[in-house]
């Protein structure tokens, strides 16, 4: 298996992962795939933010639509999910409060976290 089928393999496992956080019957590659494009917004209006050609209320507003997207592709709001947008271009910017994901894994459920405990929901793969 070469690196890129090792990367697809990845993105597609996460996917599953990420269809039994959200209760979804969909396509795992394609959530996977969908909400890592959300996440490259996301982390782009963070560095923007961090380096000032946006103010606090227009990341506000963009980081209001890129979770609209976000809720209307995964029903987070109505399951309770505490999903939201970090600030802090350094890291990913597409999260999951880390009680949530604390209580989620201690049921046996599997997500990608960060050092600090928080689901992210679009990690980067390169098939190593």
């Amino acid at each position: 298996m070469n690196a890129r089928q090792r990367m697809n393999e990845q993105i597609r496992q996460h996917g599953e992962n990420l269809t039994r956080v959200f209760d979804l019957d969909m396509d795992a590659d394609t959530l996977a795939r969908k909400i890592h494009r959300l996440e490259v917004k996301a982390h782009q209006l963070a560095t923007d933010y961090c380096n000032g050609p946006i103010t606090a209320e227009q990341w506000e507003t963009e980081t209001d639509l890129i979770l609209d997207k976000l809720d209307k592709l995964t029903n987070y709001r109505a399951q309770g999910i505490p999903v939201f947008c970090n600030g802090d271009a350094r890291g990913y910017a597409l999260k999951i409060d880390e009680p949530w994901v604390k209580g989620y894994t201690s049921k046996g459920g599997r997500i990608y976290t960060d050092l600090g405990g928080y689901g992210i929901l679009a990690p980067e793969f390169d098939g190593k």
